[in-house]
């Protein structure tokens, strides 16, 4: 009985999950170039906060098809890897417009003013969020002696 109820508690927080990661994820991705826009180009070409926009869109669908893997597969195992995976592919979603690539210098950029603080809030919430999972999936494992459910 208690397997039972420990298997269908994680198959909805699965769903649950999966749906909330995938639109997060979806967020990440799609937010700079449809939402919080990001600075258009110029005479010069394209600013710094263009290609962190780019580089969002594969970083934020790789989420959402962590989120969606969530979704499919109900392992506890399965799950922390694919929280484990949410969490660091946020840690980069974090670091890619302000570490990595970065964005335009004058802080009245829309960059600056609107893109990048919301996608650093999605990307600390992704963070926090898998963070919880993983410690809880680890803390079940070490309850459970290491079996599989």
């Amino acid at each position: 009985m208690l397997k039972k109820f420990h298997v269908s508690r994680i198959l909805k927080n699965g769903i649950v999950s999966g749906v909330v990661v995938s639109i997060l994820g979806l967020l990440v991705a799609f937010g700079p170039q449809f939402l919080f826009k990001v600075c258009n180009a110029d005479e010069n070409g394209f600013p710094h906060c263009h290609w962190s926009a780019q580089a969002e869109i594969g970083i934020g669908i790789m989420i959402a098809a962590l989120g969606f893997g969530l979704m499919l597969f109900n392992a506890p195992h399965t799950h922390l890897g694919l929280y484990l995976g949410i969490f660091f592919s946020s840690a980069i979603a974090i670091s890619v417009p302000h570490v990595l690539i970065g964005g335009c210098n004058m802080m009245s950029m829309a960059c600056r003013r609107v893109a990048f603080p919301a996608l650093t809030v999605i990307s600390i919430v992704l963070l926090l969020y898998s963070a919880i999972n993983v410690a809880f999936l680890v803390k079940t494992k070490e309850v459970m002696n290491g079996q599989e459910v």
